[in-house]
């Protein structure tokens, strides 16, 4: 197994290059299909800090350190509350004693590249307000599956320009998927964004983004939807339930892709919303399939990014004397 990524922290997925990326898919299938991944993990003790509700990832991440012989310790908003009881240097400087890493479900990405500055152990994003790389991991791997390939596989991305799309849209240019955006007008992903997809494109397979899905689905692999409302927005619902409604991924706009095609969310799902149950339910459905490679690829992240480090130190004080 590669140590290229051992010690590394992972706040964007950006941080990845192609081959590392092919290699976290390719360690997750093999856990996936039974492989044993030893205990990379053990003796160690990973906090979750989730100032967001969680399901999937909590859920996902536990069982996955587990796993790996290593021991989640879960802290929630109200515990600690970051920004207001200390600040996420100091949170991360107390944790940085007792833990060997940290996994952060954060609304900030300022907060998280804090804590990440003072922390020694890895860094993982487990969301926040601009990303959210390891969903996107697993929806590679969940490609990867349904396509037999991740380069030049075409998904067609169906709702707001939020984080899951940067994610999205950072990927797709490191490993050359020919993504399109479709978003209602004045909810494209922001300009540094696009400039930084670019940037990351290469000679990879490039992106587009616009309004109109009836362009752009003709010969898509993957439908992919998310949420029209995030955490935070809930203010703008009706609003967003009205400037969203003709991108409703339902029956009538599946039959413009071929019938070979699948249909991701990556969940929570709002039913009747952005997606409707009969396809959310249905045969061209692999949300669930999707859902559970959140494992997968966070077991096969974690045993990479700690393969081959140091066991933890009996005193972090004897260190810095």
């Amino acid at each position: 197994m590669s140590r290229e990524l051992s010690g590394r922290d992972l706040l964007s997925i950006s941080d990845l290059g192609r081959d590392e990326i092919d290699e976290v898919l390719a360690v997750g299938l093999r856990a996936k299909s039974g492989g044993d991944l030893g205990a990379p993990l053990a003796e160690r003790n990973l906090a979750l800090i989730f100032q967001r509700p969680s399901n999937r990832t909590r859920v996902s991440f536990e069982v996955a350190i587990n796993r790996l012989g290593g021991h989640p310790i879960a802290l929630f908003g109200d515990e600690i509350r970051l920004g207001e009881r200390e600040s996420a240097t100091d949170i991360a400087r107390i944790l940085d004693r007792y833990a060997d890493g940290v996994i952060a479900r954060l609304v900030s990405q300022r907060d998280l590249i804090a804590i990440a500055g003072a922390m020694r152990g890895p860094v993982i994003s487990a969301m926040t307000d601009v990303e959210h790389p390891c969903q996107v991991l697993a929806d590679l791997m969940t490609v990867r599956e349904v396509t037999g390939r991740i380069a030049g596989a075409r998904v067609v991305y169906i709702g707001d320009g939020n984080n899951v799309c940067t994610s999205w849209l950072y990927a797709a240019a490191i490993c050359g998927v020919d993504l399109r955006v479709v978003c209602p007008p004045g909810y494209e992903p922001r300009e540094s964004v696009l400039d930084g997809a670019a940037r990351l494109r290469g000679n990879g397979t490039g992106f587009s983004v616009g309004h109109d899905p009836t362009a752009v689905l003709g010969d898509a692999d993957i439908v992919y939807t998310d949420v029209w409302t995030s955490m935070g927005q809930e203010a703008e619902q009706q609003r967003r339930r009205e400037d969203f409604g003709h991108l409703q991924v339902n029956e009538r706009l599946l039959s413009l892709a071929p019938s070979s095609a699948r249909v991701m969310h990556c969940l929570p799902a709002h039913r009747g919303e952005e997606i409707t149950a009969a396809v959310l339910d249905g045969p061209s459905s692999v949300v669930f399939d999707q859902a559970e490679n959140r494992l997968w690829a966070q077991m096969a992240l974690l045993s990479l990014l700690f393969a081959g480090a140091p066991r933890p130190r009996t005193s972090t004080a004897a260190v810095l004397s």
